[in-house]
């Protein structure tokens, strides 16, 4: 494994990354890599600054100061289309399915942003847009079978289970063909069951060559799977470490059990 702070290997570097809201700073001066291979978490109480980490990452707002390099890319005023094209995907804590789509539709839509068809060519629906729809429903479908769900595939997406419409969603994600995924609390809403069983999905995930940088409330879930540990408090990091260490850590422990 890579030396923490190499930055010359680092997937994702992250440098004094801060954003204020008028007289609200909710994060300040947040400093972190994630190497690739990683399964790397965010963790903190709420209104630690968590999501807001994540929206500037990806895109979604801007940060105020500091710094995002993706595989050597620097972020700085790109869209999230823009930095999802680089090969980074998101999937967010409320699951989004497209309601009167199957989920096999619901993968293709992500699996869309591959294509190299045109708007005009898949309208008139030109002889060679049929081969490339016909690959995008196969890998798709490969997707499904990939996180087990393959059964459902043409069960409206709306309609299943909290757990199968998250593997779903992890699916769609994993079309986009990303080299990092990033995991806005994969568990909430989901019961002991199911979050066991996502916890497996990422695992299976990672060991496909996809790096993970996650926000979990979910300790259990966070312990079992996670090679690193970010912890936020008030919008600025107070660790980084193993999961091992990070139980052992005073001021982590101190932020969550409180004084005494």
């Amino acid at each position: 494994m890579m030396n923490k702070g190499d930055s010359d290997m680092a997937l994702l570097e992250v440098e004094k990354l801060s954003k204020r809201f008028g007289g609200l700073l909710a994060v300040n001066d947040a400093s972190f890599h994630v190497e690739t291979g990683q399964i790397k978490a965010v963790i903190g109480p709420n209104g630690a600054g968590k999501t807001t980490l994540f929206n500037m990452i990806s895109g979604t707002f801007p940060a105020s100061s500091g710094s995002v390099l993706f595989q050597g890319h620097d972020l700085k005023g790109k869209k999230p289309f823009q930095v999802a094209s680089l090969g980074m995907a998101r999937t967010f804590q409320n699951i989004k399915m497209f309601s009167g789509m199957t989920a096999l539709e619901n993968v293709m839509v992500g699996r869309h942003v591959q294509s190299g068809a045109g708007f005009l060519s898949s309208m008139f629906r030109m002889p060679w847009t049929w081969k490339e729809e016909r690959d995008i429903r196969e890998k798709s479908m490969e997707l499904l079978t990939l996180l087990e769900i393959e059964e459902f595939a043409h069960v409206d997406a709306t309609s299943l289970a909290f757990g199968q419409q998250r593997a779903v969603e992890l699916a769609r994600a994993l079309a986009t063909e990303p080299s990092l995924l990033l995991l806005d609390e994969p568990a909430a809403g989901l019961n002991i069951y199911e979050t066991a069983e996502v916890a497996r999905l990422i695992s299976k995930i990672r060991d496909l060559g996809i790096t993970v940088l996650l926000v979990e409330h979910d300790m259990s879930l966070v312990m079992d799977i996670s090679d690193e540990i970010v912890v936020l408090c008030f919008g600025e990091k107070i660790a980084e470490d193993t999961p091992k260490n990070i139980q052992r850590n005073p001021e982590v422990i101190k932020i969550y059990l409180g004084e005494d």
